[in-house]
C-alpha cells in the first residue's frame, strides 16, 4: 500500500495513478459548474449515448483491417454517439412537450440499449481483440497502454485550461443569463461551450470509471464542494481537489489491493468525500447546522 501512494508501484501503475487524478480534477472543475448550471442528469445521457459509438468504431476500424481496440478511434467513435444523443435531447424538449428529465430518460435507456446489443455482438466475434470493451461499462485500466493515458492526463490538463479561460462566462450565465445576454454575451454560446467541455470529460473518463459511473465523478465532488463556500472559484478548486484525491485514491487502491476495481473505488472515494463534507462543513454541514442551531 505504501508502494502504491508514494508511486512505487511500477511504471504503468505510477501513470494510471496520475492520469486517474488529473482526470477526477477536470470532472470535478467541470461539474462544479455544469451544477451551478442544473444541467446535472445531461452528462448521464451522454454517458450511456457513447456505448453505441464506441461499437460502431470498433465494427469500422475491424471492417478496415485496423486494431479495434485503437483508443482514439473508439473515443471518436464515441463522441459522435455522444453527439447525436445530445441532439435527440435537445431535439425532444425543444419540439415536445416533454421535460428534460423525461427526455433524458428515453435518449439513456434507447442509446445504452442500442450500445449492449452491439457490445454483445461484438463478443461474438473473433476479430479485432474484441476482448475487453466491456470495461466501457464499468471502467477498466487493467489493458491501458502507456499512449492511453498520456492521452486521458493531457486531455484532463486542456479542459482545466479551456475552463479557466472561461470561467467568468460560465459564472455570468449559470446566474444571470438574462444580464449576460444584456452585456453582449449568448448564453446558448456559453452552454455549448460547456456542454463541449463536459463531453470531453465524459470520453476522457469512460475509459477509467465507466459509461454508468462517469456522471458520479462529474457530480459528487460539485456537491460535495458546493458546502464548503458560496464563492464559484472556491467551489470550483475544491471540487477539482476533491475529484483529483479521489481518482489518485482510487487508483492507488486497486494498485495496492488485486481484484478492486479502479473507477467504482474512484466513485466510492468521491462518495466518501460528500459524506464529509455533509457532516464537516462549517455552514452546511451536519455538524454546523446543530452548531448553529444550538446558538
Amino acid at each position: 500500500m505504501i508502494q502504491a501512494l508514494l508511486l512505487q508501484s511500477g511504471y504503468n501503475a505510477t501513470l494510471v495513478t496520475l492520469g486517474a487524478m488529473a482526470l477526477g480534477m477536470a470532472m470535478g472543475a467541470v461539474g462544479a459548474f455544469l451544477f451551478l448550471r442544473r444541467r446535472s442528469l445531461v452528462p448521464d445521457a451522454m454517458a450511456h449515448a457513447t456505448l453505441p459509438g464506441v461499437g460502431i468504431a470498433f465494427l469500422v476500424m475491424v471492417a478496415f483491417g485496423g486494431e479495434g481496440r485503437f483508443l482514439p478511434g473508439l473515443l471518436l467513435g464515441a463522441g459522435l454517439s455522444a453527439l447525436l444523443g445530445l441532439w435527440v435531447l435537445q431535439g425532444l424538449v425543444r419540439g415536445t412537450r416533454l421535460p428534460e428529465d423525461a427526455a433524458i430518460g428515453i435518449v439513456l435507456s434507447t442509446f445504452y440499449g442500442a450500445g449492449i446489443v452491439l457490445l454483445t455482438y461484438i463478443q461474438g466475434l473473433g476479430a479485432g481483440r474484441q476482448a475487453g470493451l466491456e470495461g466501457f461499462l464499468l471502467g477498466s485500466t487493467a489493458g491501458m497502454l502507456r499512449e492511453d493515458v498520456l492521452l486521458i492526463a493531457g486531455g484532463g490538463a486542456l479542459v482545466l485550461l479551456a475552463l479557466m479561460a472561461l470561467r467568468r462566462l460560465l459564472v455570468m450565465v449559470a446566474f444571470d443569463p438574462g444580464y449576460a445576454q444584456v452585456m453582449g454575451v449568448r448564453p446558448a454560446w456559453v452552454d455549448a461551450a460547456l456542454m463541449i467541455l463536459v463531453l470531453a470529460v465524459v470520453l476522457l473518463g469512460i475509459r477509467v470509471v465507466g459509461a454508468i459511473l462517469v456522471v458520479a465523478l462529474l457530480i459528487t465532488p460539485a456537491v460535495a464542494a458546493r458546502m464548503w463556500t458560496d464563492r464559484v472559484g472556491v467551489m470550483a478548486v475544491i471540487a477539482a481537489g476533491i475529484g483529483g484525491a479521489a481518482g489518485y485514491g482510487g487508483a492507488v487502491l486497486s494498485a495496492a489491493l488485486p481484484g478492486v476495481p479502479t473507477g467504482p473505488m474512484i466513485v466510492m472515494l468521491a462518495f466518501a468525500g460528500f459524506v464529509g463534507s455533509a457532516i464537516l462543513a462549517p455552514r452546511r454541514g451536519l455538524i454546523g447546522r446543530l452548531r448553529l442551531g444550538v446558538a
